[in-house]
């Protein structure tokens, strides 16, 4: 209590010097329009900042959650699109009518491990067999290609990635159609290669990849990257360097893709293998 009472002692001009420029001030502003109108504007001017500021954090510390919410509407309205999916055997459609021809079911996961130096790279997802994952999925990012889900427990899930030497997929030109097999050589994780298509395919640097939509995992349409160059290979075929549409190093959130007819379909497809 002591060093209290010493302490306002010490003080007792400047707290006095306070008080009196406190009652000076009040007395300008209570008996001054013109002083009181610059305070009032002063004051709201810097409350107005503060707040402004104060929201645009608040924003800022919500985004994590805005974008997993977000994420999950997408999933939501893409699961209301395909459930508008009718079966041939109730509507007959173009044999060209592809979109109709397939069922896809759609949710959303997050990474939770990547790896993009290694000759056989791997994802992990916080997601598994619980949520509905399984083995043979398809992994896409914001509408570009990531990987195929290879391995899932209760909870997670691993996939291989783009950027992995086993990993191969059927790939088309946008614009013509033709189509082949892209895989990664194993450097760099902004390029992989596209073979087999054909000398006389019209193709230019800049053209768009896409996914074929011939295998069971992946739709067709999905963006795998664009034409960056090529070179003439074996006397018929062009081997392509593609520029990868996927930034491996910045994925988070991801949306992973069942196709509801996959079974049907390897089926039949195996039992017509049998039989040739």
């Amino acid at each position: 209590m002591r060093s209290l009472l010493n302490f306002l002692l010490r003080i007792h001009f400047l707290l006095l010097f306070i008080l009196i420029e406190v009652f000076s001030f009040t007395l300008l502003f209570n008996n001054n329009n013109f002083h009181k109108a610059r305070f009032v504007n002063f004051t709201r001017q810097f409350a107005g900042n503060f707040y402004i500021k104060t929201t645009k954090l608040k924003q800022y510390l919500s985004l994590v959650e805005e974008n997993k919410r977000l994420a999950e509407e997408n999933n939501r309205l893409l699961n209301i699109i395909e459930s508008t999916y009718k079966s041939d055997e109730i509507f007959f459609r173009s044999v060209n009518d592809t979109i109709l021809n397939q069922r896809y079911q759609y949710t959303s996961a997050r990474i939770i491990n990547n790896s993009i130096n290694k000759k056989h790279n791997f994802l992990t997802l916080n997601k598994g067999s619980q949520q509905g994952l399984r083995p043979e999925m398809a992994v896409v990012s914001n509408g570009n290609i990531v990987g195929v889900i290879k391995g899932v427990s209760r909870n997670y899930a691993t996939v291989i990635s783009v950027l992995n030497l086993d990993l191969r997929i059927s790939a088309k030109v946008q614009k013509n159609g033709y189509f082949g097999s892209l895989n990664w050589k194993g450097e760099g994780y902004q390029t992989a290669i596209l073979n087999e298509i054909p000398l006389h395919a019209d193709i230019q640097r800049g053209d768009t990849i896409i996914t074929s939509g011939f295998s069971t995992i992946f739709p067709e349409g999905i963006l795998i990257g664009y034409i960056k160059d090529f070179e003439e290979k074996a006397g018929s075929f062009y081997e392509i360097d593609v520029e990868l549409s996927t930034d491996f190093k910045r994925l988070n959130n991801v949306n992973v893709i069942g196709n509801l007819l996959q079974a049907e379909r390897k089926k039949l497809e195996k039992q017509a293998e049998k039989n040739d």
